[in-house]
């Protein structure tokens, strides 16, 4: 009779598809994987001593909420440079997925709609519906760019927040300048709050990467170094935005996660100084590897950032794509996990060179299969 006790609210959220996936493979041994959402290599040497350092120092009580000062200033004096807005406040959250629910509990009430661009990260939706609003999907098909008009007609009296990812998980889509420019404007024009999740921001191949709130002050950022500093499992990431927002999200920090791990922020202030532009070069080699490899046999959109393809599959679903190349000891992730549509699959090619030929190998012997 315990289930009487599960609140309606855990009834709007399924368990992750990923697991499912994860699930569904758990039989298989030694599988080719391209399926993994984090870096390949490990916390680089360097922010591993300044953790293990802040350890043995005993930084192993609560920091304050907000975070420590240093790690604080550094990046405050870093937005700062680079916004020059007088009202954008730094905080640090314990990991980006933390201060994604701090955000959406703090600005959506329950009947609030939540605009989300069509695929997503699946975590977006989930969270939206957990603290009571609706997510209004804007889909991005076939290219995976932002269609300014579509945002606009998605607009009603309800909207009160866009969630915008770029470079985005999972399509690998940098949004131009002019795709930013025009969703940091339509937001301003309609006083609607712009959360922009920059944490692949250092993954981008072909262009620069482009924040909205360099066109709109009220753009409310997350960010983090999980992903450009292999952290995933370190559970850091940083918020800056107004005042008026950031201080309302460290209040429900502080009955939340209390702070950030202590220690990590130490680490944190380590890897502000740590140069990863090896690694960005690697991944982008990586990039260019598959889309040699699979290019003649299937349509890919996107893949300018982050480390991800979200590409078509050649023959049915997407889901019954993935569950044959489940079968041929290949897993992928199938793209109803992050959309309304089932016609794509996720690859992620943080992985070894051998790992990805092996993998691009299997893709493409099943598109020829029913080709």
């Amino acid at each position: 009779m315990s289930e009487e006790w599960i609140a309606d609210r855990m009834h709007l959220i399924d368990a992750s598809g990923i697991r499912k996936v994860f699930d569904l493979a758990a039989n298989m041994k030694n599988p080719i994987n391209l399926s993994i959402g984090q870096p390949h290599f490990d916390t680089p040497d360097e922010i591993k001593d300044a953790l293990c350092q802040a350890v043995r120092d005993g930084k192993n009580a609560y920091s304050q909420t907000q975070g420590i000062a240093p790690l604080i200033e550094k990046i405050q004096t870093r937005v700062d440079e680079m916004y020059h807005h007088e009202d954008r406040q730094v905080f640090i959250s314990s990991g980006t997925s933390g201060a994604l629910m701090l955000v959406l509990n703090a600005l959506v009430n329950p009947g609030d709609e939540v605009i989300v661009f069509d695929p997503y990260f699946v975590m977006y939706t989930h969270l939206t519906r957990v603290v009571g609003g609706k997510p209004v999907f804007v889909e991005t098909y076939p290219d995976f760019k932002i269609d300014v008009e579509k945002v606009r007609a998605a607009i009603t009296d309800k909207t009160k927040l866009i969630l915008f990812n770029s470079p985005s998980n999972p399509t690998g889509h940098v949004a131009s300048e002019e795709e930013v420019r025009a969703l940091a404007e339509l937001a301003a024009e309609k006083n609607i709050a712009l959360v922009s999740d920059e944490i692949y921001r250092s993954f981008c191949y072909d262009d620069p990467f482009v924040s909205p709130a360099a066109f709109n002050e009220k753009v409310i950022v997350i960010d983090g170094m999980s992903k450009s500093h292999s952290m995933t499992g370190h559970r850091l990431g940083f918020v800056h935005g107004p005042k008026a927002v950031t201080q309302q999200m460290i209040k429900l920090q502080q009955y939340t996660f209390v702070c950030a791990p202590h220690p990590v922020q130490w680490a944190g202030l380590a890897a502000l100084d740590y140069d990863i532009s090896g690694r960005v070069e690697e991944y982008k080699e990586k990039r260019d590897l598959m889309r040699d490899l699979l290019s003649d046999r299937f349509e890919i959109a996107g893949a300018q950032g982050a480390f991800y393809m979200f590409v078509k599959a050649p023959w049915g679903t997407g889901t019954e794509f993935c569950t044959e190349a489940i079968k041929n000891n290949l897993l992928i992730i199938p793209g109803n996990v992050f959309s309304n549509q089932d016609t794509h699959f996720r690859i992620s090619y943080a992985q070894e060179n051998p790992v990805l030929e092996a993998g691009a190998e299997i893709l493409n012997r099943l598109a020829d299969s029913k080709g």
